[in-house]
This record gives C-alpha cells, sequence and structure tokens, in this order.
C-alpha cells in the first residue's frame, strides 16, 4: 500500500490554496476522502498553471469560497468544502 501524499512532499500550491478554501490538507487519511485528495495532488503536480496559480494565491485574501476557474483541481477542491466536518456542524 502506498503511502499517502502529504503538504511536505509537495512542491506546489495545493496545500496553500486548499488552506485558502478551508479545506483541511491532512484530510486525505480519512478513507472516504482519500482518492479526491490523491487525484487533487497528482493534478496539481501535473498542472501548467503554477504561475498564475501563486498570482492568484498572492493577490486574494486568506479565506475564499472558490478555487479559480483555471485550477484543475476546482471541482475536487468544492466536494471537499461540502465534506468538511466544520461545514457539516454549521448546517
Amino acid at each position: 500500500m502506498a503511502a499517502p501524499v502529504t503538504c511536505e512532499s509537495q512542491r506546489t500550491y495545493i496545500c496553500e490554496m486548499m488552506g485558502r478554501l478551508g479545506i483541511e490538507p491532512g484530510g486525505g487519511v480519512v478513507p472516504r476522502l482519500s482518492l479526491s485528495y490523491a487525484t487533487a495532488f497528482r493534478q496539481c503536480e501535473a498542472c501548467l498553471s503554477a504561475q498564475a496559480c501563486r498570482e492568484w494565491l498572492d493577490s486574494k485574501p486568506k479565506s475564499v469560497v472558490f478555487a479559480p476557474t483555471f485550477c484543475p483541481n476546482a471541482d475536487i477542491f468544492f466536494e471537499l468544502q461540502l465534506e468538511s466536518p466544520d461545514l457539516k456542524r454549521a448546517g
């Protein structure tokens, strides 16, 4: 079994993006979410928009509602936001 992907092993902006969106980067250890996290990490590694991502992160506040439209993980991030334990408690 492969080791879970972690922010410490990343050279991308995914953890910063997840933080801005209110997504716990360590949530990938939850079995029902692990595939979504692994997919998001892999897509971020292969993304060709790293410079646009950095510029977007630099220009936005510390908390945002949606990922940018150029982000290949925008849909996954939205789903992970809906799975957030904090959101479920608030709802």
